[in-house]
């Protein structure tokens, strides 16, 4: 099962979001680049937008991310949060919070505009 939900972010280029995805994940260059079988200097240039990474390193990033390479790449604007590891229990919370949360983001906008 995935939770999904529609991404905060304004149009983020490809290396901004691996970028966020590496940190929200406390992700030094050093170990992305240990995953994907390259240097630290080219994980640095994706987050740069200086180069692009090949299809295999793509996919590579897409596993390691846990994203699909459509958001990666800023075709799917929808990121997924794995819960297959998780108890029927966990994962009604998990919504229940997330519906607690989206309820109170919807009470606060109202309010300010």
């Amino acid at each position: 099962m995935v939770v999904h939900r529609k991404e905060m972010h304004m149009k983020e280029t490809f290396g901004e979001r691996i970028r966020r995805l590496r940190k929200d994940r406390k992700l030094k260059q050093e170990q992305v680049a240990a995953a994907l079988s390259v240097n630290r200097k080219a994980v640095s240039h994706y987050e740069n937008d200086v180069r692009e990474p090949s299809f295999e390193t793509l996919i590579r990033l897409s596993e390691l991310f846990r994203v699909s390479t459509d958001y990666l790449l800023g075709i799917q604007t929808v990121h997924s949060i794995e819960v297959c590891d998780l108890t029927d229990r966990e994962i009604r919370l998990i919504r229940e919070l997330v519906s607690d949360m989206a309820n109170k983001n919807r009470e606060l906008n109202g309010r300010l505009r």
